[in-house]
């Protein structure tokens, strides 16, 4: 019998079945769509990225922490905040290890305006990553709108040592000007520019501060290198505009508000500012039709109200100031010198009795601008209360040396000192050193043969109203009028700054430089924004 052979297996054959890979695990059930969610989340494809994320979380029975996550931010993004705000408490309960999960819960009260409960979530965050530089960023926010500055500093200066990023620099800034503290406020931009030299918001907002200050040549400088890096930077343009307008070059500043109208055409302070400079070239038509544009834009912005009443009183146009100024006053109450303006509209409306209610409004609001009493004292003379107008004489005095004194280089108006020293003469008060000793280079030095009315005549404001209220001029580049803080946080900051229209009559060209609202007897001021 001959032997059977058995078959063998091929020596390839078995080789190949030894180097086959094994079989690729499988991914969990709750992880396994991720990778799509995150590619779709970050190509914007929300509408796809929500239907990923309902199969997945139906297979999962809505275990899958990912999936949440990726649809509470969607629901956010959608304006959905409150939607958001308990799928993140979700992801948090599913993974409560996670200071991710802390943040976005703490992100959406934050959202929702409940400052207090984000600022606990932020903390339950720190206390799992205490190197977060985020967290104690969002702290700082935190603590701003509750007006908790010196935990706001705090929190900001420490993620600032954590990790600096530009957005910390202005928030912390925005905290020190909130709390009246200026000078750190630059110390901190100042710092902020070395580390980022070509960020043109910091360099905008560095200007504006030194602009408000009256530093005009760091202003200047910081402003133009500013729009060194990004020429059509229209807030470096409205407020290098702003400072031409200050200085009564209109027709530069218009250049410069020309190419800020094509960035922002619908801007009120560009509007504003356009028409306060046809007013300092006595365009009053041109002027209303642009403050009339910055109104319809901004119909709560009291400078638009305060400069259109101030235009309509250079007209004579008394009920129209009126209107605007009382508009004005119920947005701003606390300043004075809005009362003052309504008060000069009263008087040539014949309404004495409500002109002097205006008047005494203003003398207790304003502490510190004697242009109100020295209004005040001329509209008490020319309306016979002699004693009244003495008492407000005094006090302006007493104003005008405390200004002297705490400024060397205090200036005075020539229209102040030739008013005061004819009311002065009118009252028959001995000439005060205040009138006789302006500062050095000054142009209000006065002769010693200053006129002095008959006794008879009206003075200053009644007897030449309309004549003087052309002019946006004050006193004195170092009187300023209180005015609201700006810089909205979330950064604007308005400065106020003035225009000087020309203060003698319409038809005389000289320019003068102002700041201070004041009726007949005196120049007057407008507002401009940047």
């Amino acid at each position: 019998m001959a032997d059977v052979e058995q078959p063998t297996v091929p020596p390839m054959v078995s080789e190949v079945k030894k180097r086959r890979a094994p079989k690729a695990p499988e991914l969990p059930i709750v992880e396994r769509r991720n990778w799509l969610i995150h590619q779709h989340y970050i190509h914007k494809d929300y509408d796809i990225c929500k239907v990923i994320i309902k199969e997945q979380l139906q297979e999962t029975n809505g275990m899958c922490e990912y999936a949440i996550y990726v649809q509470a931010l969607i629901l956010r993004l959608e304006g959905k905040i409150q939607q958001s705000l308990e799928l993140f408490q979700s992801c948090a309960i599913l993974n409560p290890g996670s200071a991710d999960n802390l943040k976005q819960v703490a992100r959406s009260l934050f959202l929702l305006g409940k400052h207090k409960a984000a600022i606990e979530f932020y903390h339950e965050a720190a206390r799992l990553n205490e190197r977060d530089w985020e967290i104690s960023h969002n702290l700082g926010v935190c603590y701003l709108f509750i007006k908790d500055f010196v935990h706001a500093k705090e929190q900001l200066n420490m993620a600032l040592q954590l990790n600096k990023h530009d957005a910390t620099f202005m928030m912390l800034g925005k905290v020190h000007l909130l709390a009246g503290e200026t000078d750190n406020a630059i110390d901190v931009y100042k710092r902020a520019v070395e580390f980022s030299p070509e960020n043109t918001e910091l360099l905008t907002t560095l200007g504006l501060l030194f602009l408000s200050l009256g530093k005009y040549q760091k202003a200047f400088e910081h402003l133009g290198n500013a729009l060194t890096f990004d020429p059509n930077n229209y807030k470096a343009i409205l407020a290098a505009g702003s400072m031409m307008q200050t200085h009564g070059d209109f027709d530069v500043a218009m250049n410069k508000y020309r190419v800020a109208a094509c960035a922002v055409p619908e801007s009120p302070p560009l509007w504003n500012n356009i028409g306060m400079c046809f007013f300092g070239k006595k365009k009053y038509v041109a002027a209303i039709s642009c403050l009339k544009r910055a109104h319809y834009l901004s119909p709560f912005d009291w400078k638009v109200l305060y400069n259109l009443g101030l235009v309509h009183l250079t007209m004579q146009q008394y009920a129209s100031a009126f209107h605007f100024l009382s508009a004005a006053i119920n947005l701003s109450p606390r300043l004075g010198e809005l009362y003052m303006l309504l008060a000069v509209a009263l008087t040539n409306l014949d309404d004495v009795e409500n002109a002097t209610r205006a008047y005494e409004q203003a003398v207790n609001l304003d502490q510190a601008n004697p242009l109100v009493n020295l209004n005040f004292s001329i509209f008490l003379y020319n309306h016979g209360d002699k004693k009244g107008a003495l008492n407000q004489y005094q006090e302006m005095e007493r104003k005008v040396n405390m200004q002297r004194d705490s400024s060397s280089s205090f200036d005075f108006d020539p229209e102040l000192i030739d008013m005061a020293q004819k009311m002065g003469a009118a009252l028959q008060v001995p000439e005060s050193i205040v009138w006789t000793k302006p500062s050095k280079g000054s142009k209000s030095k006065l002769s010693s043969g200053a006129a002095t009315p008959s006794p008879g005549a009206p003075l200053g404001t009644n007897q030449a109203l309309g004549q003087a209220m052309s002019s946006a001029a004050s006193y004195s580049k170092n009187i300023q009028p209180p005015t609201k803080p700006s810089t909205s946080l979330e950064p604007d900051p308005d400065v106020d700054s003035v225009p000087s229209p020309p203060s003698d009559p319409p038809g005389s060209p000289e320019p003068a430089q102002s700041e201070d609202p004041r009726p007949k007897t005196s120049k007057r001021k407008s507002k401009v924004e940047e």
